[in-house]
Order: C-alpha cells, then sequence, then structure tokens
C-alpha cells in the first residue's frame, strides 16, 4: 500500500510540472543546475527551454489561424495544426500564469529565443528537446540579460528582451529600465524601451516618463511616446498630453498629438486643440489637424470648421479643410459651399 501511495504521489508531482505542449522532438527533462549559460548549450541543433510564471494580460503567445489556433512549427514554414502533442500539465492551471521560454541552439551559439504558452502545441521537427526544470528568475533574467548584450544578431537580442519581460518578477523592470538606459546601443534601447509600456505596468510607465522628462535623444523619446500610448496604465494619458505639450522636438510633440487621438478620443481635445492654436511649428499645427480629424464627428467636425473660419497659419487651414473635404460629413459639405460661394 505505502509503494502505491508512493507512486501516486510521485506521478502527481509529476504532472504539475510544467512542461511545454510538444510534439515530434525527442524529449528530455533535466533539472536547473545552478548556470543557465552552461546548461543552454549544444553542439547540434536543439531547443532548450523552461518555464516562467509571467505578467498578467493576454498569455496566448502562440499561432494562429484567424480565431482558431493551431500549432507553431519551431523549425520555420507555415503554421500548422499540430496533433499527438506532448502535454503533461492541465491547461486551464498552467496556461493562465506560465509560458514556455525556448532557445534554439547550435555549435555553442544560441540561435532563436522564443515564448509560449504552455498549452500552445509546438512542433519541434525531429530535434532535441531539452526542458530543464525549476529555474529561478534570477537565474532566468541573468542569463537573458547577458544574451541581450552577447547576441549574435538582433533578433536573438530583440527575443531575450521580449522574454525578459514576459517575467512576474520585478527584477525584470530594473533589467529593462538598465537595456532602456543612455549608453546601451539604439536598437536595444527601443526594444527595451516599447516593453516597458507593452508588459511592464505602471512601474514601466514611470520610466517612461522619466524617459520623456530627461532623455536627449529624441528618436528614445519618439519611442517612449508610442510605448505609452499602448500602455494600459491610466497616468499614460497625462504623460502623453505633457509630451504634446512641452517636448522640445518637433516630431515628438507630433507623434504624441497623433497617439493621443488613436487613444483617447475626446480627452486629448484640450491638448489638440491647445497645439493647433499656440504651437510654434508649422508642421506640429498640421499633425494637431490631422489628429483633431480622428476625434469621433461629432467633436471633430465643429472644432475642424472653427480651425478653417479662425486660423491664422493658411497651411493649416489648408489642412482643415482637407480633412473636412475627406469626412463626407453634411456639415462639413455645407461649410465648403458656403467659403466657395462668398
Amino acid at each position: 500500500m505505502k509503494f502505491h501511495l508512493l507512486f501516486f504521489a510521485a506521478a502527481a508531482v509529476f504532472a504539475q510540472t510544467p512542461q511545454p505542449n510538444i510534439s515530434h522532438a525527442r524529449f528530455e527533462s533535466r533539472a536547473f543546475g545552478g548556470s543557465l549559460a552552461n546548461q543552454i548549450r549544444s553542439d547540434s541543433p536543439s531547443w532548450i527551454g523552461y518555464a516562467i510564471q509571467t505578467t498578467a494580460g493576454d498569455r496566448e503567445n502562440c499561432c494562429w489561424n484567424g480565431s482558431s489556433q493551431c500549432g507553431c512549427n519551431l523549425e520555420g514554414g507555415a503554421s500548422v495544426q499540430v496533433s499527438g502533442a506532448r502535454q503533461t500539465t492541465p491547461v486551464q492551471l498552467e496556461g493562465s500564469s506560465t509560458v514556455s521560454v525556448l532557445f534554439r541552439t547550435d555549435s555553442g551559439r544560441v540561435e532563436k529565443v522564443r515564448v509560449y504558452s504552455l498549452s500552445c502545441p509546438l512542433d519541434a521537427g525531429g530535434l532535441p528537446v531539452v526542458w530543464i526544470t525549476d529555474v529561478p528568475a534570477a537565474a532566468s533574467l541573468t542569463y537573458l540579460s547577458g544574451l541581450v548584450k552577447t547576441a549574435a544578431s538582433d533578433h536573438v537580442a530583440d527575443g531575450a528582451i521580449m522574454a525578459i519581460a514576459q517575467h512576474s518578477d520585478a527584477q525584470a523592470d530594473s533589467v529593462l529600465e538598465q537595456l532602456a538606459a543612455s549608453g546601451q546601443p539604439k536598437q536595444i534601447r527601443e526594444k527595451a524601451v516599447f516593453w516597458l509600456g507593452a508588459a511592464r505596468g505602471s512601474r514601466g510607465a514611470a520610466t517612461l516618463k522619466d524617459i520623456l522628462a530627461h532623455d536627449a535623444d529624441p528618436e528614445i523619446r519618439d519611442k517612449a511616446v508610442f510605448a505609452l500610448s499602448i500602455s494600459k496604465q491610466p497616468e499614460a494619458l497625462q504623460w502623453l498630453m505633457q509630451a504634446a505639450k512641452s517636448d522640445s522636438s518637433p516630431h515628438v510633440r507630433s507623434q504624441a498629438l497623433f497617439w493621443l487621438a488613436q487613444k483617447a478620443g475626446k480627452q486629448a481635445e484640450a491638448t489638440i486643440v491647445n497645439a493647433i492654436q499656440n504651437d510654434p511649428d508649422t508642421g506640429v499645427k498640421e499633425r494637431a489637424v490631422f489628429a483633431l480629424s480622428q476625434l469621433p464627428k461629432g467633436e471633430a467636425i465643429p472644432k475642424l470648421i472653427e480651425v478653417a473660419r479662425n486660423q491664422r497659419n493658411p497651411e493649416v487651414r489648408k489642412r482643415a479643410f482637407f480633412w473636412l473635404g475627406q469626412s463626407n460629413d453634411s456639415r462639413a459639405l455645407a461649410f465648403i459651399e458656403q467659403v466657395l460661394t462668398q
């Protein structure tokens, strides 16, 4: 009886161990050995990976055919429906908070980094798959941040930064902040800035605010504006408005106005109108007119008519007339007809 109890207990522990939903693989499980740099290495093509606890939000990291999930082919080619996948964990439990981080390795180098939901069906194309169990978040983040800096290609670095951003551990914020800091290569900074907005919640948004306030590179501030536009934090809107009003770069102000119109609608109206009236740069004014045209027609048309009627800058007036004509709104067409017949 004791033997049977021990057997079922061991089986239950194994069933609860997060593992990928993978087929066509020579699968092997190994315990974490204290150094991912030593374990994520192979002389011939292989996939090596482990599970991490991930951030709140959309965790459906898989391949899709329209609205239907299909399998991902790790070795390339079209995504196909994978049958006979090796699913050893209950999807409803692990799929909600855990993802797999997978590395394609060959000749001692990492060639690809991929992140998938554990429930996502994967086809390894017959290659060996080594699954490392019980990897601490700190070890994962240390390895990935080192990989960003030593990666043989940009797409490996990009994949590593994306994987960093998926960690629920707060250390991921610090790692991304370091990668976004001045002194890092620009491409790494840009990717880190994106993921601060896309995946790191309130702390990520606060870091983007600081970048907008203090970073000397307008191209990085431009990326921070976009990252704030996709952030789900309510304070992101306020900081976009601030960038639209006061950033030293006309391009950054223009981009902030554009994303405000897409993100905030009527809430952004006052900031957009203020830019049309007061921004010293004609290009920013014209961009603000476009942003105005993106508001719901109930708010946009009267404001565009006001700009077309009263704006002193002729280029800005022309832009307002253009967007009124594009609207096909009866109020806009009546106003244009009135102007033409005067």
